[in-house]
This record gives C-alpha cells, structure tokens and sequence, in this order.
C-alpha cells in the first residue's frame, strides 16, 4: 500500500490539477473578500482597474451573479497590518470566494521570513474562517516581482532571490492547508519587457497586468 506522504502528494497534486471542481458556483452570488496590500486595492491604476473589480466583471460576464468585491487592503501594509485590519473590520465568516496576497512589504521593509511564515499562516487561517471554514472557497496569490520595474531594477536580482524565498513559504503554507495557489510573479517579471504592464508610478502593475492576472485566476479557479 502507498505511504502516507505519498498518499499525501497524490491528494495534493490531486487539488491542483487543472479541471478540478470550480471554486465558484453559479447556484449563488459570488461575495469576494480580496486581502492585500497595494497590489489588492490597485495603487496607482483607476477602481475599475484593481483586479478584484476586473475578476467580478469578468465573472459576470461568464454569466455570474456578483457582488461588488470587498476588499481589505491598503499600500504599504506587511503581513502583521494586515491581521491587525482584518480584526478591527469584523467582517462575516460567509463570503464563498475569499482571496490573499501579502508579503511584498515584508521583503522591502527588511522583516525576517521566518516573522513572516508565522503571520502569514495566521492569514491563511483567517481567510479559511472568512470562507464559513471551507478552504476550499480560498485562493492565494504570489508577491509580484517589483524588481521588474523601472523603480526596482537597479537591485533586480537582489529583489528576485528575495521575492522568491517569500514566495517558497507562501506557497508552502498554502499547500499544506490545501488551498488554491495561484503564481502571477511570472507575469510580473515581464515588465521591463512590456512596459505597458507597469502603472505610471513606475512600480505598481497597470490594468493591462492585472486583466492578465484575473486571466490566470479564472483558469485556476
């Protein structure tokens, strides 16, 4: 018979397969709780821009009923700003579509990974309880790579080793509670390349980065 660690990988490989049950149901309106940071509440690119909103949309356009998306971010927020809104906000445990993505000012702020795996699992469990508990209803996003950027790109390689190591432990924590895992940090590296995918402040992602991040979304929802 399999080993339990092997059992364990198939039923993780089993979760992340493409064609697996869809997170979202059309039998009920989808309600969003979008958790971040800048890169959640669009810095720098207009509401309608902000990929929460372009994911509702383009929801809607699949034939999804959709509320408006509520989103708990805030530019400059790490992981530790992040708990501490998330508390104060008090907000229902029934939202059936319930995202997170934090880490960026961890890393550029200096704070330890290690500070930031413990807080970061917190997250993840609170997003699991703002789900009604199904973990099922929650997806994680990676950091982007800001090194990618005309503000970054002095430090470019600096910022890449670092964004990747925050990303192994968001990653690793994810699939140890079994939740969906969706990497854009690829999309983000194309940025010195297309510059249109960078917003006019020369850091944030532009509307064009996010439309393609809600595109890699939806294929993994």
């Amino acid at each position: 018979m399999p080993n339990a660690r092997l059992l364990y990988v198939i039923l993780l490989t089993c979760l992340f397969m493409p064609g697996n049950a869809q997170i979202v149901s059309k039998t009920k309106p989808v309600r969003l709780l979008a958790l971040g940071d800048s890169y959640t509440i669009g810095e720098s690119v207009t509401e309608d821009q902000r990929w929460p909103v372009q994911l509702m949309r383009a929801l809607m356009q699949k034939g999804y009923t959709c509320h408006n998306a509520e989103i708990v971010a805030v530019t400059g927020w790490r992981t530790d700003d992040l708990k501490n809104a998330i508390n104060l906000h008090h907000l229902s445990n029934d939202y059936n579509l319930v995202s997170l993505l934090i880490g960026v000012n961890n890393q550029y702020q200096g704070k330890s990974i290690e500070e930031y795996a413990v807080q970061f699992e917190d997250l993840v469990q609170m997003a699991i309880t703002h789900a009604g508990g199904d973990k099922s209803k929650v997806f994680v996003l990676s950091i982007p790579d800001y090194g990618f950027t005309p503000f970054g790109k002095g430090k470019q390689a600096e910022i890449s080793n670092q964004i990747d190591a925050f990303n192994g432990v968001n990653r690793a924590i994810s699939e140890v509670y079994a939740v969906k895992y969706i990497n854009i940090t690829d999309i983000s590296r194309r940025g010195l390349e297309e510059p249109d995918l960078i917003a006019e402040d020369g850091l944030h992602p532009s509307g064009k980065m996010y439309a393609l991040w809600v595109e890699r979304i939806l294929a993994g929802l």
